[in-house]
Protein backbone atom coordinates (compact mmCIF):
# COMPACT_ATOMS: atom_id res chain seq x y z
CA UNK A 1 0.00 0.00 0.00
CA UNK A 2 1.38 3.51 -0.85
CA UNK A 3 0.89 6.62 0.66
CA UNK A 4 -0.32 8.35 -2.71
CA UNK A 5 -3.10 5.63 -2.42
CA UNK A 6 -4.54 6.87 0.46
CA UNK A 7 -4.60 10.38 -0.62
CA UNK A 8 -6.29 9.74 -3.45
CA UNK A 9 -8.74 7.84 -1.62
CA UNK A 10 -8.87 10.98 0.81
CA UNK A 11 -10.10 12.91 -2.11
CA UNK A 12 -12.71 10.60 -3.50
CA UNK A 13 -14.23 10.46 -0.45
CA UNK A 14 -14.22 14.55 0.57
CA UNK A 15 -15.04 15.09 -3.20
CA UNK A 16 -17.66 12.47 -3.56
CA UNK A 17 -17.13 12.17 -7.22
CA UNK A 18 -14.39 10.86 -9.23
CA UNK A 19 -14.01 13.80 -11.74
CA UNK A 20 -14.01 16.47 -9.12
CA UNK A 21 -11.25 14.38 -7.07
CA UNK A 22 -9.08 13.65 -10.72
CA UNK A 23 -9.46 17.68 -11.00
CA UNK A 24 -8.38 18.17 -7.32
CA UNK A 25 -4.64 15.62 -7.91
CA UNK A 26 -4.56 16.86 -11.39
CA UNK A 27 -4.81 13.39 -12.85
CA UNK A 28 -7.34 11.80 -14.98
CA UNK A 29 -10.54 9.93 -14.18
CA UNK A 30 -9.77 6.55 -15.21
CA UNK A 31 -6.85 6.18 -13.58
CA UNK A 32 -7.78 7.47 -10.32
CA UNK A 33 -10.68 4.86 -10.76
CA UNK A 34 -7.90 1.92 -11.33
CA UNK A 35 -6.19 3.49 -8.41
CA UNK A 36 -9.13 3.18 -6.33
CA UNK A 37 -9.60 -0.47 -7.51
CA UNK A 38 -6.28 -1.58 -6.20
CA UNK A 39 -6.52 -0.24 -2.86
CA UNK A 40 -10.05 -1.67 -2.58
CA UNK A 41 -8.21 -5.27 -3.66
CA UNK A 42 -5.31 -4.85 -1.67
CA UNK A 43 -7.66 -3.88 1.69
CA UNK A 44 -10.07 -6.90 0.87
CA UNK A 45 -12.92 -4.99 0.88
CA UNK A 46 -15.37 -2.30 -0.98
CA UNK A 47 -14.86 1.40 0.19
CA UNK A 48 -17.14 3.38 -1.90
CA UNK A 49 -21.02 2.21 -3.12
CA UNK A 50 -20.71 3.37 -7.29
CA UNK A 51 -23.80 5.06 -7.66
CA UNK A 52 -25.35 6.29 -10.90
CA UNK A 53 -24.67 9.97 -9.83
CA UNK A 54 -21.69 9.73 -8.17
CA UNK A 55 -20.34 7.63 -5.07
CA UNK A 56 -20.84 7.22 -1.13
CA UNK A 57 -18.79 5.52 1.16
CA UNK A 58 -19.29 2.25 2.83
CA UNK A 59 -19.56 1.91 6.31
CA UNK A 60 -16.28 0.60 6.23
CA UNK A 61 -15.15 3.08 4.07
CA UNK A 62 -15.87 6.12 6.39
CA UNK A 63 -14.36 4.55 9.23
CA UNK A 64 -11.19 3.72 7.04
CA UNK A 65 -11.16 7.26 6.32
CA UNK A 66 -11.73 8.70 9.69
CA UNK A 67 -8.48 6.64 10.80
CA UNK A 68 -6.84 7.50 7.32
CA UNK A 69 -7.66 11.41 8.42
CA UNK A 70 -5.79 10.51 11.94
CA UNK A 71 -3.04 9.23 10.03
CA UNK A 72 -2.58 12.66 8.12
CA UNK A 73 -2.52 14.50 11.11
CA UNK A 74 -0.18 12.54 12.71
CA UNK A 75 2.44 12.46 9.79
CA UNK A 76 1.90 16.32 9.56
CA UNK A 77 2.88 16.29 13.19
CA UNK A 78 5.78 14.47 12.85
CA UNK A 79 6.76 16.38 9.97
CA UNK A 80 7.16 19.47 11.40
CA UNK A 81 8.44 17.91 14.89
CA UNK A 82 11.37 16.79 13.32
CA UNK A 83 11.55 19.84 11.29
CA UNK A 84 12.28 21.80 14.94
CA UNK A 85 14.73 19.57 15.74
CA UNK A 86 16.35 19.44 12.55
CA UNK A 87 16.58 23.53 13.05
CA UNK A 88 18.09 23.15 16.71
CA UNK A 89 14.88 24.42 18.14
CA UNK A 90 13.48 20.75 19.73
CA UNK A 91 15.59 18.28 20.99
CA UNK A 92 18.08 17.14 23.87
CA UNK A 93 21.96 18.18 24.47
CA UNK A 94 23.69 16.54 26.78
CA UNK A 95 26.44 18.28 28.29
CA UNK A 96 30.04 17.49 29.94
CA UNK A 97 31.57 19.50 32.93
CA UNK A 98 34.52 19.15 34.62
CA UNK A 99 34.40 20.56 38.30
CA UNK A 100 36.37 23.56 37.53
CA UNK A 101 35.28 24.33 34.20
CA UNK A 102 31.84 23.88 35.73
CA UNK A 103 32.11 26.65 38.50
CA UNK A 104 33.63 29.14 35.16
CA UNK A 105 30.93 32.22 34.59
CA UNK A 106 31.38 31.64 30.93
CA UNK A 107 30.12 28.27 31.32
CA UNK A 108 27.07 28.87 33.22
CA UNK A 109 26.00 32.06 31.38
CA UNK A 110 26.54 30.22 28.48
CA UNK A 111 23.58 27.46 29.50
CA UNK A 112 21.68 30.35 31.02
CA UNK A 113 21.45 32.13 27.71
CA UNK A 114 20.92 29.03 25.43
CA UNK A 115 17.89 27.61 27.62
CA UNK A 116 16.52 31.67 27.27
CA UNK A 117 17.35 31.17 23.33
CA UNK A 118 15.72 27.18 22.82
CA UNK A 119 13.88 26.90 25.81
CA UNK A 120 11.97 23.75 24.56
CA UNK A 121 15.85 22.11 23.84
CA UNK A 122 16.31 19.89 27.35
CA UNK A 123 19.82 20.56 28.87
CA UNK A 124 21.01 17.63 30.56
CA UNK A 125 24.53 18.96 32.31
CA UNK A 126 26.42 16.41 33.99
CA UNK A 127 30.09 16.48 35.51
CA UNK A 128 33.16 13.99 34.69
CA UNK A 129 36.82 14.05 34.96
CA UNK A 130 38.01 14.80 31.54
CA UNK A 131 39.34 11.58 30.45
CA UNK A 132 35.51 10.66 30.98
CA UNK A 133 34.07 13.17 29.11
CA UNK A 134 36.90 12.60 25.89
CA UNK A 135 35.63 8.91 26.04
CA UNK A 136 31.71 10.32 25.99
CA UNK A 137 32.02 12.80 23.56
CA UNK A 138 33.61 9.96 21.13
CA UNK A 139 30.75 7.12 21.60
CA UNK A 140 27.76 9.94 21.73
CA UNK A 141 27.09 9.95 25.26
CA UNK A 142 27.54 13.72 25.27
CA UNK A 143 27.13 15.87 22.74
CA UNK A 144 29.33 19.23 23.90
CA UNK A 145 31.69 19.64 27.26
CA UNK A 146 32.94 22.25 28.89
CA UNK A 147 36.56 21.37 30.12
CA UNK A 148 40.63 22.37 30.66
CA UNK A 149 43.60 21.48 28.76
CA UNK A 150 43.25 18.42 27.05
CA UNK A 151 46.93 16.78 26.68
CA UNK A 152 46.23 14.33 23.62
CA UNK A 153 43.85 15.48 21.25
CA UNK A 154 41.50 13.02 18.86
CA UNK A 155 40.91 13.60 15.31
CA UNK A 156 36.97 13.21 15.38
CA UNK A 157 36.62 15.67 18.19
CA UNK A 158 37.24 19.50 18.31
CA UNK A 159 38.50 21.84 20.90
CA UNK A 160 37.54 25.15 21.10
CA UNK A 161 39.62 27.89 23.01
CA UNK A 162 37.26 29.77 25.37
CA UNK A 163 38.93 31.88 27.62
CA UNK A 164 42.08 31.66 29.51
CA UNK A 165 42.29 32.12 33.19
CA UNK A 166 45.46 32.44 35.62
CA UNK A 167 46.06 29.29 38.13
CA UNK A 168 45.79 30.61 41.98
CA UNK A 169 47.31 28.92 45.31
CA UNK A 170 45.43 27.66 47.86
CA UNK A 171 47.00 28.09 51.43
CA UNK A 172 45.16 26.92 54.61
CA UNK A 173 44.46 30.08 57.21
CA UNK A 174 46.83 30.42 59.20
CA UNK A 175 49.66 29.11 56.74
CA UNK A 176 53.34 30.50 57.43
CA UNK A 177 53.32 32.23 53.85
CA UNK A 178 50.45 34.23 55.20
CA UNK A 179 51.75 35.43 58.66
CA UNK A 180 52.69 38.96 57.02
CA UNK A 181 50.22 39.83 54.63
CA UNK A 182 47.68 42.26 55.48
CA UNK A 183 43.99 42.27 54.97
CA UNK A 184 44.59 41.81 51.10
CA UNK A 185 46.50 38.09 50.39
CA UNK A 186 49.90 37.85 49.44
CA UNK A 187 51.17 37.02 45.69
CA UNK A 188 52.63 33.97 46.12
CA UNK A 189 56.35 32.86 44.44
CA UNK A 190 55.78 29.38 43.26
CA UNK A 191 59.25 27.95 44.59
CA UNK A 192 57.50 29.28 48.12
CA UNK A 193 56.17 26.55 48.08
CA UNK A 194 58.53 23.96 47.50
CA UNK A 195 58.74 22.22 50.59
CA UNK A 196 55.49 21.47 50.94
CA UNK A 197 52.72 19.01 50.21
CA UNK A 198 50.85 19.29 47.17
CA UNK A 199 47.02 17.90 46.58
CA UNK A 200 46.46 17.82 42.64
CA UNK A 201 43.58 16.13 41.32
CA UNK A 202 44.67 12.81 39.75
CA UNK A 203 46.25 12.69 36.83
CA UNK A 204 44.02 10.29 34.57
CA UNK A 205 41.13 13.14 35.13
CA UNK A 206 42.73 15.94 34.59
CA UNK A 207 46.29 14.89 32.32
CA UNK A 208 46.90 18.87 30.80
CA UNK A 209 46.83 20.90 34.25
CA UNK A 210 48.97 18.20 36.63
CA UNK A 211 51.45 18.10 33.88
CA UNK A 212 51.32 21.95 33.46
CA UNK A 213 51.68 22.46 37.36
CA UNK A 214 54.66 19.94 37.49
CA UNK A 215 56.50 21.73 34.74
CA UNK A 216 56.05 24.90 36.11
CA UNK A 217 57.32 23.70 39.44
CA UNK A 218 60.37 22.19 37.66
CA UNK A 219 61.36 25.40 35.99
CA UNK A 220 61.07 26.82 39.26
CA UNK A 221 63.48 24.52 40.48
CA UNK A 222 62.24 22.21 42.22
CA UNK A 223 60.02 18.83 41.94
CA UNK A 224 56.66 19.10 43.82
CA UNK A 225 55.94 16.33 46.17
CA UNK A 226 52.37 15.29 45.05
CA UNK A 227 51.20 13.88 48.72
CA UNK A 228 47.50 13.09 47.79
CA UNK A 229 45.53 13.07 44.53
CA UNK A 230 41.86 13.68 44.65
CA UNK A 231 39.05 13.15 42.27
CA UNK A 232 37.74 16.49 42.08
CA UNK A 233 39.07 20.48 42.75
CA UNK A 234 36.66 20.82 44.77
CA UNK A 235 37.74 17.73 47.13
CA UNK A 236 41.48 19.22 47.35
CA UNK A 237 40.56 22.40 48.67
CA UNK A 238 38.80 20.70 51.61
CA UNK A 239 41.64 18.75 52.01
CA UNK A 240 43.78 22.29 52.25
CA UNK A 241 41.57 23.81 54.61
CA UNK A 242 42.01 20.66 56.98
CA UNK A 243 45.63 21.66 56.54
CA UNK A 244 47.05 18.71 54.58
CA UNK A 245 48.71 20.64 51.86
CA UNK A 246 48.45 23.06 49.35
CA UNK A 247 46.67 23.18 45.95
CA UNK A 248 46.85 25.47 42.91
CA UNK A 249 43.46 25.58 41.09
CA UNK A 250 41.98 28.04 38.36
CA UNK A 251 41.17 31.26 39.72
CA UNK A 252 37.19 31.44 38.96
CA UNK A 253 37.26 28.24 41.59
CA UNK A 254 37.44 31.41 44.28
CA UNK A 255 33.73 31.26 44.14
CA UNK A 256 33.91 28.29 45.91
CA UNK A 257 34.31 29.67 49.41
CA UNK A 258 35.67 27.89 52.18
CA UNK A 259 36.30 29.56 55.57
CA UNK A 260 39.74 27.22 56.08
CA UNK A 261 41.40 28.78 53.04
CA UNK A 262 42.97 31.65 51.51
CA UNK A 263 43.21 31.82 47.59
CA UNK A 264 46.97 34.15 46.87
CA UNK A 265 47.63 34.89 43.18
CA UNK A 266 51.36 33.48 42.04
CA UNK A 267 53.95 36.08 41.91
CA UNK A 268 55.46 36.93 38.64
CA UNK A 269 57.06 35.40 36.75
CA UNK A 270 55.16 32.54 36.83
CA UNK A 271 52.28 32.67 34.99
CA UNK A 272 50.21 29.44 35.22
CA UNK A 273 46.97 29.24 33.11
CA UNK A 274 43.77 27.55 33.37
CA UNK A 275 42.31 27.28 29.90
CA UNK A 276 38.67 26.81 29.49
CA UNK A 277 37.73 24.41 26.38
CA UNK A 278 34.85 23.56 24.78
CA UNK A 279 35.02 20.38 23.12
CA UNK A 280 32.50 18.51 20.64
CA UNK A 281 32.30 15.61 17.99
CA UNK A 282 33.60 16.71 14.78
CA UNK A 283 30.57 14.83 13.13
CA UNK A 284 27.56 16.82 14.95
CA UNK A 285 24.16 15.77 13.59
CA UNK A 286 22.50 17.66 16.83
CA UNK A 287 21.65 20.79 15.30
CA UNK A 288 20.35 22.11 19.05
CA UNK A 289 24.16 21.35 19.89
CA UNK A 290 25.24 22.87 17.06
CA UNK A 291 23.23 26.46 18.26
CA UNK A 292 24.72 25.89 21.61
CA UNK A 293 28.53 25.60 20.64
CA UNK A 294 27.39 28.95 18.16
CA UNK A 295 26.35 30.38 21.34
CA UNK A 296 29.08 29.76 22.93
CA UNK A 297 31.68 30.91 20.51
CA UNK A 298 29.68 34.35 20.34
CA UNK A 299 29.34 34.76 24.35
CA UNK A 300 33.47 33.50 24.24
CA UNK A 301 34.22 36.52 21.64
CA UNK A 302 32.24 38.96 23.62
CA UNK A 303 34.02 38.25 26.88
Amino acid sequence: MELRHLRYFLAVAEEGQFTRAADRLAMQQPPLSQQIRVLEEEVGFDLFVRLPRGITLTPAGEAFADDIRMLFEMLQHAIGKASRIARGELGTIAIGLTSSAGIHPLTSAVIRAFRKLCPEVAVEPAEFNAAEIVERLANGQLQVAFLRKPVATRDDLVYELLQDEPMVVVLPVGHVLLEHAGKRPPQIPLKALANENFILVRRPGAPGMYADILDACRLAGFAPQVAREVPRMAAGINLVAAGLGVTLVPASMQQYAHAGTVYCALKPPTKLQAPLHLAYPAELHNAAARRFIDLALERARES
